[in-house]
Parts: C-alpha cells; structure tokens; sequence
C-alpha cells in the first residue's frame, strides 16, 4: 500500500490542523492506519492509531484530548484532526499503515509496515 499524506502547514498556538493521508495499491479497509511523528533533536513518537474496523483508537499521551483519529474508507483516507496546537506539535507527521488485527491499546504494539512521506507541522509561539 502507498500512502500520500497532506495537510501539513504553519499555525499559530492554539490553532488546528487536519491532516489526511490517501491510501493506494491495496484493499484499504485491510489495514490499520495511524500516525507517528518525528520532531527536531528528537525520537520518533507514536500520536495515534485506528483498527481495522475503525471501531477502536489509541492515542500517545501528547494527543489525548487534543487530537481525534478517523478513517473513511470510501475514499481510502485515514485523518488526524488536530486541535489546541502547542509548538511542541511541531514535526513532521507521518501516516503508517499495516495489516494487522490488533484493536484498543494494543494498537500502540503494532510494527508498522507501511510508511508515507510525511508532512511538515509548524506551530508558531
């Protein structure tokens, strides 16, 4: 599967992003979708994932309560709706997909196999 993400850009603190990734090349509703990120000097970190059938999520602790994970796939695209930006949501933003059956908080042992390019996030002080 390919995988295209968008949607990145500059906001300011408190601000909103969504982002979307666009899925080709295979069945879509086959793979968990989810998305990391990798800020300046610093490790990459899990932000958030959706099974299979969409009926469960999981989100790293820098995404509780502030960012909502969802997949429509009629149009082979899984989101991130970010809200409340801090700067520290600064990075570039991956989406990852794979085949995996996992759900619920077992979403976060999932080795991703499928990885898009990225999108650069940039939240202004």
């Amino acid at each position: 599967v390919q995988l295209q993400a968008s949607g990145g850009g500059l906001v300011q603190t408190g601000g909103s992003l969504r982002l979307s990734c666009a899925a080709s090349g295979s069945t879509f509703s086959r793979y968990a979708l989810g998305w990391f990120r990798r800020a300046p000097g610093k490790e990459r970190e899990f932000v958030a994932a959706v099974s299979r059938t969409g009926l469960s999520t999981h989100y790293g602790d820098s995404a509780k309560a502030r960012f909502t994970i969802s997949r429509e796939d009629s149009k082979n695209t899984v989101y991130l709706q970010m809200n409340s930006l801090k700067p520290e949501d600064t990075a570039v933003y991956y989406c990852v997909a794979d085949p995996s059956s996992l759900a619920g908080g077992n979403l976060f042992r999932i080795r991703w196999n499928y990885w898009g390019q990225g999108t650069q996030v940039t939240v202004s002080s």
